[in-house]
């Protein structure tokens, strides 16, 4: 009999259904959806710190004050940057084709169903229309949130850097003396070497001949000027931009970006990171003495205090600088060829054996702990899993708009992991599965019927080890004999 009522039923065919629609329909007849929890709560946050009216205000003087074609509206536009992040989505149109298919996402940009979600187009060009300034100013409403919530002290900062690969290729790069490209260039070398007409075996096999191929001294990229030849971290070779982090040391907040040449060495570009993490945390000082005066202050008032970094940054002239500012390193050394040589280098000699002293320390060991684990994981965050490793804009100034904030998700998610012990959709949605398991497991242990079989393994769930931090790990064990009888 159920099997007859499961075969009673109707098929049904596509053409059926392909109708012509209606001209006219009830709003209540709309398709709806219940939004994400994660961009709900998300929400709830950005409108309970006045995020909107914040963007508006920064934004109104690039518009038209009377007359104009419809906009974007300020807070659609950096929210769709913030889903740029969440989403682990690295190109505009990206970012338009996801929220054009979600109604999620279009519950959290505030689009209606009858409304267009915006084009990649109209993304882009109002990137173009708000200033650099702008995103610099809503990455720094970012940070006063997190200090708000006590989550960025400033005391001690980790820089650290990473290459991007840049939105242009090798295929692209010319001569800065003559403008010739690389095709060019070689078949000139083979016919001043007697090949008249050189294959491109030829020109291969001369290619790996030469010693130093490519330098960014002589080449150049006519695609993206501010590009850089560059390797990159798995030994290929593009051309790239530099990425540089100073991070807050206590909670992981990144306090300061900036983007820089890929050719430039570390020791080089440590002063500028450094400098504006520095006034990141003076502005953070100011705000809260201004607003709070009587209370407890959450930012070091003293401003960044010690500076963690790898052995990339150990430079004598870098230590004395920064031992200038009143700023104690904690920088491993490199190991040394011979002895060298301090005549006439006192100061910089005081600085290398001060800092050496302090790496070598307890503490320092534990600093340089703590560097390796919240560097790499603003890195994996934003660049990793938020797809953002290869650039899609061109041009430092395009893409210093778009890293400010795709970085300012990353800092939101600390203050969401915080709210619901989870900072991207994923993970919440990974902790709901965990929670399943948990409850399987629970189920098992109390109705399990006394003739069960027992096994070896135990639980669904079983206790592994610790981690460092004291708390407990758990693998997942299928133990299907506890749920049948003996």
């Amino acid at each position: 009999m159920g099997s007859k009522r499961l075969t009673s039923m109707a098929m049904g065919r596509r053409e059926d259904r392909q109708t012509q629609e209606p001209l006219w329909i009830a709003h209540t007849e709309l398709a709806s959806a219940p939004g994400h929890p994660f961009y709900e709560k998300l929400n709830e946050l950005l409108d309970a710190e006045r995020f909107d009216p914040f963007v508006e205000a920064l934004s109104a003087k690039f518009y038209a004050k009377k007359f104009g074609r419809p906009s974007l509206l300020p807070g659609i536009y950096f929210r769709s940057l913030l889903i740029g992040y969440f989403e682990g989505i690295e190109a505009e149109r990206g970012i338009a084709w996801r929220v054009a298919d979600s109604l999620g996402l279009r519950r959290f940009l505030g689009i209606g169903l009858t409304e267009a979600t915006p084009d990649h187009s109209t993304l882009s060009r109002t990137r173009r229309l708000i200033d650099l300034e702008t995103h610099e100013q809503v990455f720094a409403w970012v940070l006063n949130l997190l200090a708000d919530r006590g989550l960025l002290q400033g005391k001690r900062i980790g820089i650290d850097a990473t290459t991007l690969e840049a939105n242009a290729a090798m295929k692209s790069i010319v001569r800065r003396d003559t403008g010739e490209s690389y095709n060019e260039f070689l078949t000139g070398l083979a016919k001043e070497s007697g090949m008249e007409t050189p294959t491109r075996e030829d020109l291969a096999r001369l290619d790996r001949k030469r010693e130093k191929r490519t330098s960014n001294k002589e080449w150049m990229s006519l695609t993206d000027g501010d590009a850089r030849i560059a390797k990159m971290k798995d030994g290929s070779t593009h051309l790239a931009h530099k990425a540089e982090h100073a991070v807050d040391m206590e909670s992981g907040a990144v306090v300061a970006v900036t983007l820089q040449a890929a050719d430039l060495g570390d020791t080089t570009t440590v002063h500028k990171t450094l400098a504006e993490a520095g006034l990141a945390v003076a502005e953070l000082v100011g705000r809260e003495a201004e607003l709070h005066p009587e209370d407890m202050p959450k930012v070091n008032v003293a401003g960044v205090e010690e500076l963690v970094a790898d052995k990339g940054y150990h430079s004598g002239s870098v230590l004395e600088q920064v031992k200038a500012l009143e700023v104690s390193t904690y920088i491993p050394e490199r190991k040394q060829a011979g002895k060298r040589n301090w005549d006439g280098k006192q100061s910089e000699q005081q600085a290398v054996e001060a800092n050496r002293s302090r790496v070598t320390g307890d503490y320092g060991k534990q600093l340089l702990r703590r560097r390796g684990e919240f560097l790499e994981r603003s890195f994996a965050h934003c660049y990793e899993t938020g797809g953002m490793r290869r650039c899609t804009l061109r041009g430092h100034e395009n893409i210093l708009k778009r890293l400010p904030i795709h970085i300012g998700a990353f800092n939101i998610s600390l203050v969401l992991r915080k709210m619901l012990g989870a900072g991207k959709p994923r993970e919440l949605k990974n902790r709901a599965v965990m929670l399943i398991f948990c409850l399987l497991e629970w189920l098992t242990r109390c109705y399990r019927p006394d003739g069960a079989v027992e096994s070896r393994t135990g639980t669904i769930l079983a206790l592994s080890a610790t981690n460092r931090f004291g708390k407990p790990q758990y693998r997942l064990i299928w133990n299907l004999s506890t749920l049948t009888t003996g």
